[in-house]
C-alpha cells in the first residue's frame, strides 16, 4: 500500500509541457533498454525469491537477504545502519534484541537499494567498490575472498549475493554460536559449502535446482553459485525498473515531466551540476567521491585500524588518496529507499541536496537526531565517537569532491520534484513468497 500510494503521487496526471531546451535534450542520456540488463531466466528467478526470504542461509536461521532488503521498504530497510544478526522485526521499527541474542554491532553502512543491479553497466559493488569485475585473482572479480572466491559465478551481482552469509553482524553469527560463524573465523571460504548443502538437502530446492540449471544432474550438485546466481535472478528481475516519467521523457514524450520537474530537470543537468557524478542511464558514473557526509556508527576501517571511523575506498585500496570517498548512488527510485548517504545520515532527499549545495556548513550543523538508529545502549558509546575526534574530523574535512552550489529554496524543491520523476509505475511482480522449502518463517 506504501509504495502504491508513493508511486500514485509521482504520476499524477502531467500538466502539458514545451519540448525540451536543446541544452537539456543534449545533457540527457539515452533510455534502458532490454539490452542493458543481463538476461535471466523466470525460473531461476522463482527459485531466488524463495532463497532471498529463506533464513536458512543464515548462520542462526534468524535472518535473510530480505530482512535487510524488503519489499515493504523499496528493496532496503528504512534505517540509517541496519540491524543484522540478532535483531526482531522489519524495517524502521526493527530492534536490537535482548539478552544474549542481541546485536553485538550495528552494520556499518547504509543497506544499498537493489534498484537495475541486473544492469551491465554495474560492474562494481558496495560503498566502497570492494567486489568488482576484474582478473585479480584468476577468477573473474577482485573481491574480499580474492582467490577463495568460488568458481562458478556468472555476473558481479551473483557475487555479491553469497557475500552477507559471510559477514559476522549480518547473517553469520558469532563464533561459536553456529557451525557457519565457526567455519568463517578460519577462512571465509569455509563458509559457502555449509550454506550449500543446507539447501540441497531440503528436498524441495535440490529439485528445484536440478529443474533450473543444465549443469545440476542431482541436489548433491548444487554449490554456492548456483545460489549465488538463483538470488541475483531474482533481484534482477524483481528490482528492474526504466518504466518512470523520465525514462518516457527522455524516450521521447515531452509531457511526461510536469512542468515542476522539467525545471529541476534542467537545474539537475546544468546550474546544480549533479549530473557530473549521477550521470548515465542509471544516474550514476559508477565512480568515488568525498562528499563530507556526517559520519557516525561503529565505521568500517583498514585492518587494525585504531580509530573508530569509516575510510571508505581506502579501505578496498589502502591508497590515502582514496579516503573518505565512496560510490556513487543510482538515483533510480530514490524516492522509496530514504535515509540517505552511505550510512544513512540524511531522513529526507531535501536535506541530502542541500549538503551537496554546502557540504561544510552541513556537517557543522548536523544533528545526531537525524540519524535513524534503533536504540541500542549498549552500543551508544560508540555511535558518534567519531565527532568527538578532533583530529579524525580535521582528517576528514580535509578531503572534499563538491564545489558549493548557490541554490533558492524554489530551485531546491524543483530537483526533488524530478528527483520524484525517477520513480517508476512497476512495483514487485513477485512480492515477498508467503512460505519458504525451510519451513522457517518469512518477513513479511
Amino acid at each position: 500500500m506504501f509504495l502504491s500510494l508513493i508511486a500514485g503521487l509521482l504520476w499524477s496526471a502531467p500538466v502539458a509541457a514545451d519540448p525540451p531546451p536543446n541544452s537539456l535534450s543534449d545533457l540527457l542520456p539515452p533510455p534502458l533498454s532490454d539490452a542493458d540488463y543481463h538476461s535471466f531466466s523466470e525460473q531461476r528467478a522463482e527459485l531466488g525469491q524463495l532463497l532471498f526470504y529463506d533464513k536458512i542461509l543464515s548462520g542462526n536461521m534468524n535472518i535473510s537477504c530480505g530482512t535487510c532488503h524488503h519489499h515493504r521498504f523499496g528493496s532496503a530497510d528504512g534505517l540509517s545502519l541496519g540491524i543484522g544478526e540478532g535483531g526482531v522485526g522489519v524495517g524502521p521499527n526493527r530492534k536490537p534484541g535482548k539478552g544474549d541474542s542481541r546485536i553485538k554491532k550495528r552494520i556499518s553502512r547504509n543497506a544499498n537499494a537493489l534498484w537495475n543491479l541486473g544492469a551491465k553497466a554495474f560492474t562494481v559493488l558496495f560503498h566502497d567498490g570492494r567486489l568488482a569485475i576484474a582478473d585479480d585473482y584468476n577468477n573473474g572479480f577482485n573481491s574480499p575472498a580474492e582467490e577463495w572466491l568460488p568458481r562458478g559465478l556468472e555476473t558481479v551481482l551473483g557475487a555479491q549475493a553469497i557475500f552477507p552469509m559471510t559477514a559476522q553482524f549480518e547473517m553469520a553469527g558469532n563464533p561459536k554460536e553456529n557451525e557457519v560463524a565457526g567455519a568463517l573465523h578460519d577462512r571465509i571460504d569455509n563458509v559457502w559449502p555449509i550454506i550449500a548443502k543446507r539447501v540441497r538437502v531440503i528436498p524441495e530446492y535440490g529439485s528445484r535446482f536440478v529443474d533450473v540449471y543444465d549443469d545440476v544432474d542431482k541436489p548433491e550438485d548444487v554449490s554456492i553459485a548456483h545460489i549465488g546466481e538463483a538470488l541475483a535472478a531474482f533481484i534482477a528481475l524483481e528490482f528492474k525498473s526504466n518504466d518512470s516519467p523520465f525514462d518516457d521523457f527522455i524516450g521521447g514524450d515531452v509531457a511526461a515531466l510536469s512542468n515542476v520537474q522539467r525545471r529541476g530537470a534542467e537545474l539537475f543537468y546544468g546550474k546544480a551540476g549533479c549530473s557530473s557524478c549521477h550521470s548515465g542511464p542509471l544516474l550514476s558514473d559508477q565512480k568515488f567521491h568525498a562528499l563530507m557526509i556526517p559520519p557516525f556508527g561503529p565505521g568500517r576501517t583498514r585492518r587494525f585500524d585504531p580509530f573508530v571511523r569509516d575510510v571508505g575506498r581506502m579501505g578496498e585500496t589502502d591508497d590515502l588518496a582514496d579516503a573518505y570517498r565512496f560510490r556513487t548512488p543510482s538515483l533510480r527510485n530514490v524516492t522509496l529507499t530514504a535515509p540517505y548517504g552511505h550510512n544513512g545520515a540524511f531522513p529526507t532527499l531535501e536535506g541530502i541536496v542541500r549538503h551537496h549545495l554546502d557540504a561544510r556548513q552541513s556537517l557543522k550543523e548536523w544533528q545526531p537526531k537525524h540519524a535513524n538508529l534503533p536504540s541500542a545502549n549498549w552500543l551508544e558509546a560508540i555511535d558518534f565517537l567519531v565527532l568527538d575526534d578532533q583530529i579524525e574530523m580535521e582528517r576528514y574535512q580535509r578531503k572534499l569532491d563538491i564545489e558549493n552550489v548557490a541554490l533558492d529554496n524554489t530551485e531546491i524543491s524543483e530537483i526533488v520534484a524530478f528527483l520524484g520523476a525517477l520513480t517508476g509505475r512497476t512495483h514487485f511482480p513477485r512480492g515477498v513468497p508467503k512460505t519458504v522449502p525451510s519451513g522457517l518463517p518469512v518477513d513479511h
